[in-house]
C-alpha cells in the first residue's frame, strides 16, 4: 500500500486489514534495526496496530505508516520507561534490608502502582512534576517547594492539584489522563 491511504476506503475493517497486510513486516523490520530483541520488536509492532485500531478517525488517515512509526515510537518509549522504573526500583529495594523485601505478588503490584503513576505525571510539565513528587515524597509544603522552583506557593498548590487529579483519573481507568483536558 505505501504511504499513502485510498481515498475510497471507508470500512475500517478492510482499512485495517489492508494496512496490516502491507505494513506491518514494514515496521517489524524498521523496529528491528532500532532493537535488538526480534520478538520485542513484534509486540511492539502488534501493539502499535492495536492501537491504530483504536483511532476513531482511522478511516481518514491518509498516511498510515507515518502513524504506525509514531504510536510504535510511543510504545516503544513506553516500554524503556517501564525497563529504567523497574530498575530503579530493584536497585532500592537491592539496597533495603532483606525483610523489607516484598513478595513477588507485592513486587508486581508496587510495579503497577509505579507506572500508573508515571503515566499520571506523563504530559506535566517538569515543574508540576517537581512539585507533585517533593510534596508527596519528600513531604515538603508548597512554600518549601515554592522556594525551591522559583514559583509561587499558589502555583504549586496548582501544579500538586492537577497531578492529582490526573492520578485520580488513572485511578479511575482512564489510562490517560491528558485526554479530553487542557494542560
Amino acid at each position: 500500500m505505501g504511504d499513502i491511504m485510498p481515498a475510497d476506503m471507508t470500512d475500517r475493517s478492510d482499512i485495517l486489514t489492508l494496512i496490516f497486510r502491507s505494513d506491518y513486516r514494514w515496521l517489524t523490520d524498521k523496529l528491528r534495526r532500532r532493537i535488538s530483541y526480534g520478538t520485542m520488536a513484534e509486540d511492539i509492532a502488534s501493539e502499535a496496530f492495536l492501537r491504530l485500531a483504536a483511532i476513531p478517525e482511522l478511516p481518514h488517515i491518509r498516511e498510515p505508516r507515518a502513524m504506525l512509526t509514531t504510536l510504535a515510537q510511543r510504545v516503544l518509549y513506553e516500554n524503556w520507561r517501564r525497563r529504567d522504573l523497574e530498575q530503579a526500583y530493584l536497585k532500592a529495594l537491592a539496597d533495603s534490608p532483606q525483610h523489607c523485601h516484598p513478595s513477588p505478588e507485592e513486587l508486581e503490584m508496587v510495579m503497577e502502582s509505579l507506572l500508573a503513576i508515571d503515566r499520571a505525571l506523563d504530559g506535566l510539565s517538569v515543574n508540576a512534576r517537581k512539585a507533585f513528587l517533593l510534596n508527596q515524597l519528600d513531604g515538603m509544603t508548597y512554600a518549601e517547594i515554592a522556594k525551591e522552583l522559583g514559583v509561587s506557593a499558589s502555583m504549586v498548590r496548582k501544579y500538586v492539584a492537577k497531578a492529582l487529579t490526573n492520578c485520580y483519573l488513572v485511578a479511575q481507568g482512564q489510562s490517560d489522563p491528558m485526554a479530553g483536558h487542557h494542560k
